[in-house]
């Protein structure tokens, strides 16, 4: 059975690679926005009885959503085998509790609407907080993918005596998991959120910076601002130079500027989100997983 990798335009180099590394044919979607704001989306090519992916980088979701679960069904319509999704970011995540009343459990609702529409999942360190595994959201296989092997990789070639930093308690499985493959030291920083764009970080044990280069080692780069505190605190404190390298470089607004501005010596991210920053690749680390999904989903 042969097998057809459809990518969103902005996720046409990932799609791409993929498609080349297990065998498959690659096709972006065609997708039309009427004046209106309704979208039309076309499948160029045979899906029946192949099985189809879908690349779908999910960092704007309430513009690639709907074009997603259309996608999924034309391709069901033209008899595809299975369909699954290909996301290098899986948004929502965040919102995994109501915090007031009234809000949305954004992460258990948009998980629903995914397991509705494909056969399985592949997605790369998702943000689960509260949430122990995709296996407690999704009612169709999924896999979460650790993007960490890679990153390690890229710091061990390009950064001399690493210290790996972790901006905040959340971020101390990133950090841990790369320095243990470095044999570096690391440590986490201290944060307290004010609002979406402000908060604050300190360091208790600042003698771990001392002769090292400190690489801070983060999920997802959004708004910015904890990182732009992060750079802060370490260079307050006489650290060297800073690396920063992030797995999802959301980067919205004028969140890079910012980062670069506040004194990081390098910005680099993974290309689970296409962006200028992109120097870690990790396609080579979503083939075997995607390939074990479509064998067991057959």
């Amino acid at each position: 059975m042969s097998t057809i990798c459809f990518s969103f335009p902005q996720d046409a180099r990932l799609g791409g690679k993929l498609a080349a590394a297990i065998g498959a044919e690659h096709q972006l979607l065609d997708i039309h926005e009427f004046p209106d704001g309704e979208t039309l989306v076309k499948l160029h090519a045979d899906c029946a009885k192949r099985r189809v992916i879908l690349v779908c980088g999910g960092h704007r979701p309430n513009v690639s959503a709907l074009p997603a679960y259309f996608a999924a069904h034309a391709a069901r319509s033209m008899g595809a085998a299975t369909v699954g999704l290909v996301a290098p970011y899986l948004a929502y995540m965040r919102q995994d509790t109501q915090f007031h009343d009234g809000e949305a459990v954004s992460a258990l609702t948009y998980a629903r609407f995914l397991s509705s529409t494909f056969d399985w999942l592949v997605t790369v360190d998702p943000h689960l907080h509260r949430m122990k595994s995709l296996d407690s959201m999704f009612s169709i296989p999924a896999s979460c993918v650790s993007s960490m092997p890679a990153v390690a990789d890229w710091i061990r070639a390009n950064v001399s005596d690493p210290v790996l930093v972790g901006p905040d308690r959340e971020s101390t499985q990133w950090a841990e998991a790369v320095a243990r493959r470095l044999g570096c030291p690391w440590t986490i920083l201290e944060k307290t959120r004010l609002g979406d764009r402000d908060v604050s970080v300190r360091l208790s044990d600042p003698e771990v910076l001392r002769g090292r280069t400190p690489v801070i080692v983060d999920d997802i780069a959004s708004s910015g601002r904890t990182l732009v505190e992060t750079i802060r605190a370490l260079r307050g404190l006489g650290s060297a130079p800073v690396t920063c390298a992030v797995v999802h470089a959301l980067f919205a607004a004028d969140a890079e500027s910012a980062i670069r501005e506040a004194g990081a010596a390098r910005l680099v991210s993974t290309n689970t989100v296409a962006h200028v920053t992109n120097e870690i690749d990790v396609v080579p680390l979503l083939v075997e997983p995607v390939q074990g999904l479509m064998r067991a989903t057959n």
